[in-house]
């Protein structure tokens, strides 16, 4: 299973907003604005071919939530879709297809995002029909009936339905006390059972604002006609009183938590989380989720990481087994670990396994050659993706929206250089104890006769895309 990735990297270098800076290795630059009703506007000018990605990101996911309403997010994004005055249900993508153009959407934890990709002579069709529905939703009652009800569904499918993912759920549930984190992005059943149409207005009028949001536009553009078109059609949009959130900081972890999970299902799985800091959350000490990014890689980045070279081709106790790590996260995360036991072995064999690649790394320093190979598959992993204009505005509308700025970008390869045996043995010492870790184990129990197992998702998943 593949590690827990963050896409690409840009290298960029600071700078106000309004100004262009270019970035390092001959990379067009960045050039950021904020009109006067709070929207924030993000170009990066990649005229290698000549299309345009934009996306619209807003502050608002499941981490926003709170119980009675979980999943009211991403029952939101569904709707984005079902009409405003100007543009009945339907005609949204029906534009956005007959100008040639692909668009979708997703949540996750931490932020709701929409986009388009499009020929760049058609990039105010996107703004127009995006900066319509930011404000003027129709948010019909049948049609909020009928979407809560897909969604439901979606959610029959896609976690009630999926050992390894309902697993994931109930990790998280676990793992996490008071952080918005502990909500699953899709929404407890219940809850959705029970959300009204005015639940989702308040939403919508709460966070879908320009004040809220920030447009990111990458492609074959000029940034001053960019800022133009934003201008004509987001510039007269409306500001919301900023939306109040509560911290909802993660309560420190006192001693390990466990859950098991017994369900339908042809092969048993754990799932193993630490309590680690993210970029966001580490204060004075920026240098740790750096390391903890070197660390997961070192268990699994390429067919020569431990996890695959011990677990699966050495020992051969996993069938397979992955590590992830987010340090992008907006609230404190984990440093995860999963994997499935060989036909052989038991779930408990491949816990103790895992943990036993975990000691490893607090009782010995890596060796030189190791690290230096880890810390190049991942600065090459995120640097291969920056040919990729859709990654490259994701990484950009993903970090304005957490609130880190875009501009941390230009720290990520030196910083990941930078990091030494002596840190990544530091970080797992610190954290990677038992009293931070959380475990969750899938004990298959018979499956009917004929039932088809769906393949997991890995590492809980994350996000719910359109």
């Amino acid at each position: 299973m593949a590690r827990v990735a963050v896409w690409m990297v840009l290298i960029l270098l600071a700078a106000p907003a309004g100004a262009g800076v270019p970035s390092a290795r001959g990379a067009e630059p960045v050039h950021a604005y904020r009109l006067s009703n709070g929207l924030k506007i993000i170009v990066k000018e990649d005229h290698r071919a000549p299309v345009v990605v934009s996306q619209v990101w807003y502050r608002v996911g499941s981490s926003y939530e709170h119980s009675g309403i979980t999943g009211i997010s991403h029952v939101l994004e569904h709707m984005m879709f079902k009409g405003t005055p100007e543009h009945p249900a339907g005609e949204f993508s029906r534009i956005i297809a007959e100008n040639g153009g692909q668009e979708n959407a997703f949540t996750s934890r931490d932020y709701t995002a929409y986009f388009q990709m499009l020929d760049k002579d058609r990039l105010a069709v996107s703004f127009e029909l995006e900066a319509d529905r930011m404000r003027h939703l129709l948010l019909k009652p049948e049609d909020f009936d009928k979407e809560v009800h897909v969604v439901m569904e979606e959610r029959r499918m896609r976690i009630e339905d999926d050992p390894q993912s309902l697993t994931g759920e109930r990790f998280n549930a676990l793992a996490y006390l008071n952080s918005g984190y502990h909500i699953p992005i899709i929404g407890w059943m219940d809850d959705l059972s029970h959300l009204k149409a005015a639940d989702l207005r308040h939403w919508y009028t709460r966070f879908y604002a320009p004040n809220n949001a920030t447009v990111v536009v990458v492609g074959d553009v000029d940034p001053g006609q960019v800022l133009k078109l934003a201008r004509r059609y987001f510039g007269p949009l409306k500001p919301s009183a900023p939306p109040s959130v509560k911290p909802r900081t993660e309560v420190p972890q006192k001693g390990m938590r466990r859950v098991d999970v017994k369900l339908p299902a042809k092969t048993p799985y754990v799932l193993m989380g630490y309590q680690v800091p993210v970029l966001s959350t580490a204060g004075k000490q920026s240098w740790e989720p750096y390391a903890l990014e070197v660390l997961a890689g070192i268990l699994d980045q390429g067919d020569s990481a431990r996890l695959s070279r011990e677990l699966v081709r050495g020992q051969q106790v996993a069938a397979s087994a992955g590590a992830g790590y987010d340090l992008y996260a907006r609230r404190s995360a984990l440093l995860m670990l999963e994997g499935v036991p060989a036909h052989d072995h038991s779930v408990e064999e491949l816990e103790q396994a895992l943990k036993a690649q975990i000691k490893a790394l607090r009782d010995r320093p890596v060796a030189a050659d190791e690290l230096s190979r880890v810390k190049a598959q991942v600065v090459a992993d995120k640097v291969f993706n920056r040919d990729s204009q859709f990654y490259q505005a994701m990484q950009i509308g993903m970090l304005e929206t957490v609130g880190l700025g875009w501009q941390v970008l230009d720290q990520y390869v030196p910083r990941v250089q930078a990091v030494t045996a002596d840190q990544v043995r530091a970080v797992a010492r610190k954290y990677l104890v038992d009293r931070h870790l959380t475990v969750a184990v899938l004990h298959p129990l018979p499956m009917a006769p004929g039932a088809q197992a769906p393949a997991g998702t890995g590492l809980g998943g994350s996000r719910h895309v359109r």
